[in-house]
């Protein structure tokens, strides 16, 4: 895989109507500077926003992938963002004068052909790869789907699929090098749905922009030709649909015999696309899909961000620490005596995270708390549960390190042995919800796996006071 980043070196540009909405659109591809990522905008809108292709921008996953900002939108960008992950493309900006990427022949391969005539520039700047070292996993049950990425120093994508239709029946496919197989052996997959999907988008007044060239349509139940005729008057089709005894509308070949698997794996490159980063990992997925590849999509992006914050702030990697106390000074505004938190173990970004306190006899709370028996306070155990709990607000807002948190209110806190001088201070705290710069957590503090206090609390987060001299 290639070390640094890279963009394309000239504007290109393609024309066409999109599947779902059946606008017009011109797209164009143009580079764009280091670590600038990869951005849609709108040039048709007076407006002109900028759409990350970040997985936070999602705003539909019906029948493919939408971002959006508000009321700007971008739809199905799967394929234009498969072409580019697939080519290896860094930095990139696409605009377009519509609301939806021209569908092409229902594959990839036409914007892979444009960008491999713009040709590529290699950039300064390393790519930032996320390198996954430990097991990522999403499922769901009722609807039998399961994604996994393992650690691996590569990019690997294995899906399966199971249709019990007689036409397609189990397929499963595997691209174990970016390079040497995207172009060839995934980016031509077509897009495919069975005739009971086209009806119903069609009632639905979607595909306005489909064809029997864009898509390939597998036959999964019997139609007569009145019904047949229907539908494509309703799909706006001037080439009469037929049902071929190979089992797809008008006798359409696959270009591969698992091409529908085969666009499963293209799908997902495009999805994965949107945590925003590089990866290296194996991915193995079962019946994947749009829902799916996001919500799996967002769990990787939260490892990304997590190790992004671990970046900026641990410099020096320590075995079974996340955060030491120079980071920890680097995150919270507390000082001595105040500073209440030796180091966090554990950190799982908007869900939980552990930290730990060695109380000694040097605390200076000890010598009034109480000279001749030292007993923590439980205040400040508490103090020290919301300190914890501050570092999983890191993510919450921009440059934490300009904010403060305070304290809004405290329930259900509960103390159940005293703390004394030589114990050492678990806190787990787990959020509970997150509104804005309002956050609402769960602590408890163990010494030696025991339960010695607990309580919810809810904090805000404010911006410090700028005090001049």
């Amino acid at each position: 895989m290639l070390e640094q980043q890279r963009t394309i070196k000239k504007e290109v540009s393609l024309s066409g109507v999109g599947l779902h909405t059946g606008t017009s659109c011109t797209m164009k591809f143009k580079p764009a500077e280091e670590n600038f990522g990869i951005k849609f905008i709108r040039t048709d809108l007076a407006e002109q926003i900028e759409i990350p292709a970040i997985v936070d921008y999602v705003v539909d996953i019906s029948r493919g992938t939408t971002l959006g900002i508000g009321d700007v939108k971008v739809h199905t960008v799967e394929h234009v963002l498969a072409a580019i992950v697939g080519l290896q493309i860094d930095n990139i900006i696409i605009e377009l004068d519509g609301i939806e990427p021209p569908i092409g022949d229902g594959s990839a391969m036409p914007y892979v052909e444009k960008l491999l005539d713009a040709g590529f520039v290699q950039q300064e700047a390393h790519k930032d790869y996320l390198i996954i070292d430990r097991t990522v996993m999403h499922h769901n049950e009722e609807e039998q789907v399961d994604i996994v990425a393992l650690p691996l120093d590569n990019y690997r994508i294995t899906a399966m699929v199971d249709y019990q239709n007689p036409a397609l029946g189990s397929q499963h496919s595997g691209m174990f090098d970016l390079e040497k197989e995207f172009i060839d052996e995934f980016a031509s997959a077509r897009t495919f749905c069975f005739l009971s999907e086209v009806e119903a988008l069609a009632d639905a007044n979607l595909i306005k922009g489909g064809n029997l060239d864009n898509a390939v349509v597998i036959v999964d139940h019997e139609i007569d030709e009145e019904r047949l005729s229907d539908l494509q008057s309703k799909i706006g089709l001037n080439e009469k649909m037929t049902v071929s005894e190979n089992g797809f509308l008008n006798g359409k070949s696959l270009r591969f015999k698992n091409e529908p698997v085969r666009h499963k794996v293209l799908d997902m490159i495009g999805d994965l696309a949107l945590i925003g980063a590089p990866i290296k990992a194996q991915i193995l997925a079962a019946r994947p899909g749009h829902k799916a590849n996001v919500e799996f999509a967002k769990k990787v992006r939260k490892l990304y961000q997590q190790k992004q914050l671990v970046k900026k702030y641990q410099h020096v990697k320590k075995e079974g620490i996340v955060f030491d106390t120079n980071a920890i000074k680097k995150i919270l505004p507390h000082r001595y005596p105040f500073l209440l938190v030796d180091k966090i173990t554990h950190l799982e970004l908007d869900k939980k995270v552990v930290g730990v306190k060695s109380v000694t006899v040097n605390e200076p709370f000890f010598q009034g708390h109480f000279p001749d028996q030292p007993v923590m306070p439980g205040v400040l155990i508490i103090e020290a549960m919301a300190q914890t709990g501050g570092v999983l607000m890191l993510n919450s807002v921009p440059d934490p390190e300009t904010k403060l948190v305070m304290f809004m209110g405290i329930d259900k806190a509960k103390f159940r042995r005293p703390v004394l001088p030589g114990d050492q201070l678990i806190f787990e705290v787990d959020l509970i919800s997150k509104k804005s710069k309002v956050i609402k957590m769960k602590g408890k503090a163990f010494v030696d796996n025991n339960l010695v206090a607990e309580a919810e609390f809810m904090a805000a987060v404010v911006d410090k006071e700028n005090k001049k001299d």
